[in-house]
């Protein structure tokens, strides 16, 4: 009898289009909780609480959700949460995120939120994690459940969510027609297609690129407006896969200080989303003169001719492209890390790990890495 296909970052990545297109198609029953609530008062800011992937999908989706439900958006992680930003007044709808719902620190920023009289909203994939006995209101944003610790699924599904809940919330509040709403709607749907071509344009990238991206030693990810959100989480997944020292930065603030590292050894990703595109490209370019390893993903179709540019063939607006962007990043952590053989860990994370816990005890028993 043969054995079941083990699960991997893959798997999740190629599911993420039709987690795209199921969850547009629901758009109003999937974000309901959520909107209800938001619309119980006239807020006037959000708040979200979060960390690692939830924290980066967040910003993958903040500017969306800014623009379309023309409300102030902050993203703030639990630590900061509990320990000195936690000001928040009944101007402010806050909400603690955990995508598996074990993580320590969410848990804890639920307690603050109840402290303060507030209910405590705890938005993740698993209704029956540990969250749920910390949250007066549990709220599921819909992509099932994802066995492999790295998440990827989870982090494009997050960031659609939050742009669905700020569709649906702007159409009752009378921000947006609904013809407005179904047409924004049926973008994003197309990003679905988006996301297919651009994972197995990544698969053609990375067998061009392979010496490059085989031989990372250390890295910068640059993004801005959406592109940051990418550049976030694209640090992170190198950083927690091939495990190697991988920093994010706000496209412009790359040339104020980490510029002066570069050498035939760095390995910079300039992400394109169109925002101040003469300057990124212009970075782009001119990291050519220092480094091998620069790599620039982009809709620009000047570049379709450079062999380290992924040129993405979208008129999809830029505050959307994260869900198209997200695969590429993705997909290189995962075949690095496959074909390098990095997947186990040093003998010492274990021991650091129980020392330093960042999910409850019961989080080992669902999550396989």
């Amino acid at each position: 009898m043969s054995q079941p296909t083990k699960e991997t970052m893959l798997t999740y990545i190629e599911e993420s289009p039709s987690v795209i297109r199921k969850n547009v198609k629901r758009s109003k029953e999937l974000t309901a909780t959520l909107v209800n609530e938001y619309l119980e008062k006239n807020y006037r800011n959000i708040w979200i609480v979060a960390s690692g992937s939830s924290f980066n999908g967040s910003h993958c989706a903040r500017y969306f959700v800014r623009k379309h439900l023309k409300t102030e958006v902050k993203v703030v992680t639990p630590f900061t949460f509990i320990h000195q930003e936690n000001d928040f007044t009944e101007d402010d709808f806050v909400f603690v995120v955990s995508q598996s719902g074990y993580s320590t620190n969410a848990i804890e920023a639920l307690d603050v939120i109840k402290s303060k009289g507030r209910k405590a909203i705890g938005v993740t994939m698993d209704l029956t994690s540990d969250f749920k006995d910390y949250a007066d209101l549990m709220v599921d944003y819909g992509i099932g459940y994802e066995s492999v610790g790295y998440v990827t699924k989870g982090v494009t599904g997050f960031a659609l969510y939050l742009m669905l809940f700020a569709i649906e919330a702007a159409l009752v509040k009378g921000i947006m027609t609904t013809e407005e709403a179904e047409s924004l709607k049926a973008v994003i749907e197309r990003t679905a297609d988006v996301h297919e071509k651009v994972q197995e344009q990544t698969k053609k990238f990375y067998q061009d690129n392979f010496l490059l991206l085989t031989s990372m030693d250390k890295v910068y990810t640059c993004g801005l407006g959406a592109g940051y959100g990418v550049a976030l989480e694209g640090a992170l997944k190198i950083g927690e896969t091939v495990q190697i020292p991988s920093q994010p930065l706000e496209s412009e603030e790359y040339l104020h200080g980490p510029s002066l590292q570069i050498d035939p050894r760095l390995t910079v990703f300039m992400i394109d989303t169109g925002l101040a595109r003469k300057r990124i490209n212009d970075i782009y370019n001119a990291n050519k003169i220092g480094t091998f390893h620069n790599f620039l993903i982009t809709t620009n179709k000047e570049y379709e001719n450079d062999p380290q540019a992924l040129v993405v063939d979208t008129d999809i607006q830029s505050d959307l492209l994260p869900l198209c962007y997200l695969p590429f990043f993705q997909y290189i952590a995962h075949q690095v890390t496959e074909d390098t053989h990095r997947w186990p860990k040093h003998p010492a994370y274990d021991k650091h790990d129980k020392l330093v816990a960042s999910k409850t005890a019961n989080y080992e028993s669902r999550v396989e890495h």
